[in-house]
């Protein structure tokens, strides 16, 4: 039996169909179709607003006294008694601390009995020179005999006064042995404790006395200028939500601080209510009346490229970077000259994950 070839060549091409047919089934079959989503990012925003406020310096600062005294004992030894706290007040004249006075008090008994001593050798030598007077008068002694007499009353006359002295001052060593207050105040802190040894000198109590109210705070040294030519310095307190007093530059420490690079400087309060504490937080404002709105947003809400910063502006939800002119920053925050405007949604987290065009999602309410 014999087989044509064009029948075997037919054959064949029906099989590779077949096959062909076979091998797309079993590849459709087997995918499955999966739906590609783009993630779309959690940014925090805020709305660019202008604000005079932040246009102004803010500082903040400490209340303190305007007069504040470094106590300590002229002398040196263990103290024995405290007599006042933390926050005590005080009246002139009132015993702050003692120091254990035993040892001035066994100087001040030798002292006294050297002026005893000298006084008996005195009123010998005055008796003896009265005598002696009196014999000389009488031709009875010399003249050289007379005179060694008439010396050693001069002698016993400066031993009494050096002995007097001598007592006097062991006298004031036992009234130093006693911390008085040199005036009314508040107690701000002390430094010793019963059964400490001081030295002579050394500060243990700091009283702040009464009259006059401050507040202490630090400047950079390009804002020292400015605060010196201020015209207007206004101070808040965080616990008196609802005061706010004008106040003056009472002085600029002339060197900075060798740390932060700092300039102390104190700002007197005008009319201190009874409420203005000693202590107490205050956020002291220099304002200038000359000063405009002006934009500021968060340091974190720049985008730099290159040397070009640049914010992401958030527009139908989606997000586009925008090339912006910055000025002074400070306290976390940059001024914007040129390229927002109030009213513009910016993104202030996450800025170095997004890309021109991306579509964001928003936290909460934007601020």
């Amino acid at each position: 039996m014999k087989v044509s070839g064009g029948k075997i060549s037919k054959n064949i091409a029906k099989a590779y169909i077949c096959l062909f047919l076979l091998t797309c089934m079993i590849i459709i079959g087997c995918s499955k179709t999966q739906t590609v989503t783009e993630e779309i990012p959690l940014v925090r925003t805020q709305v660019v607003k202008e604000d005079l406020h932040e246009a102004n310096s803010g500082y903040s600062g400490e209340v303190r006294g305007r007069f504040e005294s470094q106590l300590g004992f002229q002398i040196g030894g263990k103290i024995i008694k405290r007599n006042v706290d933390l926050g005590s007040v005080v009246n002139r004249g009132d015993v702050l601390m003692k120091i254990d006075p035993k040892d001035i008090q066994q100087t001040v008994n030798i002292n006294s009995a050297q002026v005893y001593s000298a006084d008996s050798q005195l009123r010998l030598a005055e008796s003896n020179l009265n005598r002696y007077r009196q014999l000389y008068e009488q031709n009875a002694v010399s003249r050289a005999q007379y005179e060694q007499y008439e010396n050693a009353y001069d002698v016993a006359v400066a031993a009494l006064r050096q002995a007097s002295a001598q007592y006097a001052q062991g006298s004031n060593q036992l009234n130093y042995s006693v911390l008085l207050a040199d005036s009314a105040g508040v107690i701000s802190s002390v430094n010793a404790e019963i059964g400490q040894i001081v030295s002579a000198g050394q500060s243990v109590i700091t009283l702040v006395k009464d009259g006059e109210r401050e507040v202490e705070i630090n400047i950079p040294e390009n804002r020292v200028k400015e605060l010196r030519n201020a015209q207007q310095i206004h101070v808040a307190f965080w616990a008196l939500p609802n005061t706010v007093l004008d106040g003056k530059v009472r002085e600029i420490s002339p060197v900075a601080d060798k740390v932060s690079r700092t300039y102390k400087t104190r700002i007197s309060l005008v009319d201190p209510p009874q409420d203005i504490k000693l202590g107490m937080t205050a956020n002291v404002t220099i304002e200038d009346p000359n000063s405009q709105e002006k934009l500021y947003i968060p340091l974190a809400a720049i985008y730099q490229t290159g040397e070009q910063p640049g914010v992401w502006v958030i527009t139908n939800e989606a997000v586009t970077l925008r090339p912006i002119k910055i000025g002074t920053f400070g306290d976390g925050k940059v001024q914007v000259l040129q390229g927002l405007l109030a009213g513009d949604v910016i993104v202030t987290s996450g800025v170095h994950k997004l890309r021109e065009g991306q579509r964001v999602r928003i936290v909460g309410d934007v601020q």
